[in-house]
């Protein structure tokens, strides 16, 4: 143990611990631009330097361990306008137009600017700010050069902690495509260098102009549905309790906007499990024909990941298509021809926590129910949360309403579709019916729940051992594959999601500076489910009737030809 003073607080940590850990601990404030715990530790920015007895010069706090016996000024005038410059040097080559900036007041670099009266300071001119990058404005991912302040955060967060290599570090200290495009990249659209940038520098396309249009159109029928994690997220930005921050809130939220019908992916979530899990039992029956594991395909980062990285594993890819695209197909037929309504007049679009569904809805081959593209639109919640914003809603003011019937009801199953191991655990649950016609405890496969990165469990199905595994965050994904692929580790069926913790991390979630949210949001999910009156997707009654009025038998003719999907019949990099 080393015992630190930090401005004048005597502090006992372990060590190894780093000043600004200390500090933390003995509630001194230092403040921090470039740094992300175990993620991006190398000073860049230098806003976090201190001064320590006995050495001349200022120390970063942020990957500098303490001694024993150490004393350490945070707040001297020496280190504020040491601070101050060097923050200056930072703001001298970014783009400062921050009244139109996405990010403008969820910015780091603002909100330093601000607490340090910069505007006051003798500062260099903001001249010398880079060129706005040739970039794809119709990629999903866009990226603003002249924002970027080289803290490198999105280079270490998608090499350590997604195992994808997209950006790179320039000779001149820059941050750049590593590939010779971003659309020929290995770029899974996971969205966590979004995320986990302090700036403006990297966002996901905004489309709700088009959204509007569409709302605007009195021709158009506008037909929205919201992915399970979302509804852990939608109200944080207007500081909104977690348990008023409820589903129905966000129903008439939607509803306010101008939306005709608002509904609910959770239906579809039961919809996949009844699809994705006949299709894994059948295998089980098969096995001495299949090749095991199965993964599951709901999460269109992970898809592209494997497409691009693990290409030898595709063809073990469930074929069921996810949540949102078997929503769009069901709502471009059976919804249409149940409703009397012309489904090419339909604009379907959803509310995802993920900017890859931005990709994944214009995929050539999701346009199955012949009406243009099943879904025509995606938005993250953080675009439903400017929609709001935009349409002045306050949904503090709001009460709760329900969802649209008939593809609004949903059972627990689907809920906790967003919380890693919540499609695994719902899988399991109606695998075990269908194998066994009786309905299992259904906390029976609870061992799947956490944010571990890389979890295993057996289960008994019938009498036939299951060996599953879940994965969140693609550099576990890349150690659960390396492990499969040398033969040290043998699974039946394998959940993957790239974003950790699932979607409810998601990288078109809310953007929390510093904080990983992913475990408080499952959490949620995971209460909505246990107190959910139907915890079963099996039981999901309109589910059901849509197979008796359309569908036919789960993984049939016509499920095959509208929820199923050939993941061959685009590749990756898709250009």
């Amino acid at each position: 143990m080393c015992k630190v003073t930090i401005n004048g607080r005597e502090v006992e940590v372990s060590e190894g611990t780093t000043i600004l850990e200390a500090a933390g601990q003995a509630g001194v404030y230092i403040p921090t631009l470039c740094y992300l715990k175990d993620v991006n530790e190398i000073a860049s920015c230098r806003i976090c330097v201190v001064e320590v007895e006995g050495q001349d010069e200022l120390v970063a706090a942020c990957n500098t361990p303490v001694v024993d016996g150490m004393v350490v000024r945070a707040n001297t005038s020496r280190v504020r306008t040491a601070r101050k410059e060097n923050l200056a040097l930072i703001l001298s080559t970014h783009n400062v137009e921050c009244t139109t900036c996405i990010r403008s007041g969820n910015c780091k670099l603002q909100t330093l600017s601000n607490d340090f009266n910069m505007g006051a300071f003798a500062s260099p001119s903001f001249e010398g700010v880079p060129a706005a990058q040739d970039w794809p404005q119709d990629f999903p991912l866009i990226r603003d050069a002249s924002k970027c302040i080289r803290c490198m955060r999105c280079v270490n967060i998608c090499e350590r902690v997604q195992a994808s290599g997209v950006w790179k570090a320039t000779p001149a200290g820059g941050v750049d495509v590593a590939a010779a495009s971003i659309e020929e990249s290995p770029c899974t659209l996971c969205g966590q260098c979004i995320t986990h940038c302090p700036v403006g520098a990297l966002t996901a396309r905004d489309d709700t102009a088009r959204v509007f249009a569409a709302i605007n159109d009195p021709d158009t029928i506008t037909v929205v549905q919201v992915a399970p994690a979302v509804r852990a997220a939608w109200a944080e930005s207007w500081g909104i309790p977690r348990e008023e921050a409820t589903p129905g809130r966000m129903a008439a939220a939607l509803r306010r906007i101008g939306f005709d019908y608002v509904f609910d992916t959770d239906w579809s979530a039961d919809l996949t499990i009844m699809e994705e899990g006949s299709e894994f039992v059948a295998r089980v029956k098969n096995a001495e024909n299949e090749t095991f594991p199965m993964f599951t395909s709901c999460c269109p980062g992970w898809v592209r990941y494997i497409k691009a990285q693990w290409p030898q594993y595709v063809d073990q890819l469930s074929t069921a298509k996810s949540p949102q695209q078997m929503f769009g197909a069901a709502a471009k037929t059976w919804f249409a021809e149940k409703e009397g309504i012309d489904p090419n007049k339909i604009f379907c679009m959803s509310v995802m926590p993920c900017v890859a569904k931005k990709h994944e809805c214009a995929l050539e081959n999701m346009n199955d129910a012949g009406a243009g593209q099943d879904v025509d639109l995606s938005v993250t919640t953080r675009e439903m949360a400017r929609m709001l914003r935009e349409c002045g809603i306050d949904p503090r003011e709001l009460e709760e309403e329900e969802f649209d019937n008939p593809l609004g009801n949903a059972t627990g199953a689907g809920v906790i579709f967003g919380a890693t191991g919540g499609v695994m655990e719902a899988a399991l649950r109606s695998a075990y019916f269908l194998v066994t016609g009786e309905n299992p405890d259904p906390d029976a496969f609870r061992d799947v729940r956490g944010l571990d990165g890389w979890k295993e469990a057996t289960f008994d199905l019938a009498g036939i051992p299951l060996r599953v595994a879940v994965a969140s965050g693609l550099a576990n994904t890349n150690r659960l594959l390396a492990a499969l692929d040398a033969g040290e580790v043998q699974y039946d069926f394998v959940e993957i999601m790239a974003c950790p913790g699932g979607c409810a991390g998601g990288g078109g979630q809310p953007i929390h500076d510093g904080q990983e949210l992913a475990g408080v949001r499952g959490d949620i999910l995971y209460g909505l489910d246990k107190h959910a009156d139907l915890r079963f997707s099996h039981e999901n009654p309109t589910v059901l009737q849509a197979y008796e009025e359309y569908f036919g038998a789960p993984c049939g003719e016509r499920p095959h030809h509208l929820l199923h999907s050939d993941h061959h019949d685009w590749s990756m990099p898709h250009k």
